[in-house]
């Protein structure tokens, strides 16, 4: 069982550089895929970015150039650093941990704010 703990966020005024953590407490991500999606209010999830086991990384083409995933040496935080916030950012962000061989071993954080707003 992999529990994500999530930490940062809030209100940001558009142009601002939050970033976002995810913790693995009890084990690490290693052999895992994470990413981060993202839930407007009043719309679906969609992912935003994605660091595979391996350390290669995609992003939504609304977030890239702008948003970079990363992961520490330990294996056991993975961040998303925002850049150059838009209004449209706006929206509940959540981590996802999911084994890259054993699908249903698939978990989430417990979502964070992000406001952008003037």
């Amino acid at each position: 069982q992999v529990q994500l703990v999530q930490s940062g966020g809030g209100e940001v005024q558009p142009g601002g550089t939050p970033r976002l953590s995810c913790v693995a407490s009890g084990r690490s991500f290693s052999n895992y895929n994470v990413a981060w999606y993202r839930q407007p209010r009043g719309k679906q999830r969609e992912l935003v970015a994605r660091i595979t086991a391996a350390g290669s990384t995609d992003y939504a083409d609304s977030v890239k150039g702008r948003f970079t995933i990363s992961g520490d040496n330990a294996k056991t935080t993975v961040y998303l650093q925002m850049n150059d916030l838009k209004l449209e950012d706006t929206a509940v962000y959540y981590c996802n941990a999911r084994h890259s061989w054993f699908s249903e071993r698939n978990y989430w954080g417990q979502g964070t704010q992000v406001t952008v707003s003037s």
